[in-house]
């Protein structure tokens, strides 16, 4: 039995012989209508246009393959499955929150910020405060030991913040009212 020499050709001449996009070419390989091979990727000439002739002819006699209800009625509960399963984690999510146990990134920014304008006021009240006190100092190591106990007060100051969970809470619930604010604007 003798072999046939295939004839490879590129994605761009099959898109030429059928007078449609490479793009096309690629997406009839994808729905299995022609056959591809290789790196890159080449079309044996006569199989490929046997097969793009009989999906032609089976399109224009309303043969063409389709999803059958079947199918269609399995795709339908995947997406209702993946759509449970998403709105159970938004779930999941929203309980974390509320428990404290998970914190939004805007509440978070908020947060650390707050703290870096407190440090910020901190420092910039820094100058004033040790001015005078320096100015009456003669050493440079007794007004490098009034900056270092200066300092240390800042950063005691500073050792003392705490998470307060019922202000959390109360941002939270804040954004729940706007929220339910601006649903009932938009809802006619």
């Amino acid at each position: 039995m003798a072999e046939t020499k295939k004839n490879l050709q590129s994605t761009r001449t099959i898109a030429s012989l059928f007078g449609v996009t490479t793009r096309r070419v690629e997406q009839l390989k994808t729905e299995g209508i022609i056959q591809g091979e290789g790196r890159p990727i080449k079309y044996d000439l006569f199989p490929t246009v046997k097969s793009y002739i009989q999906y032609l002819s089976d399109k224009a006699n309303g043969r063409e393959k389709k999803a059958t209800d079947q199918e269609n009625e399995s795709l339908k509960i995947e997406a209702e499955a993946r759509f449970k399963q998403a709105k159970a984690e938004m779930e999941e999510l929203k309980l974390q929150e509320f428990k404290g146990e998970l914190h939004r990134s805007e509440d978070v920014e908020q947060i650390t910020t707050e703290h870096v304008m407190q440090v910020r006021a901190m420092l910039m009240a820094l100058p004033n405060k040790l001015a005078v006190d320096l100015a009456h100092i003669s050493t440079a190591a007794e007004a490098a030991e009034r900056i270092r106990k200066e300092v240390q007060a800042m950063l005691e100051d500073l050792s003392n913040f705490r998470y307060d969970k019922e202000a959390y809470h109360k941002r939270m619930r804040e954004r729940a009212n706007m929220q339910n604010k601006v649903y009932d604007e938009e809802t006619p």
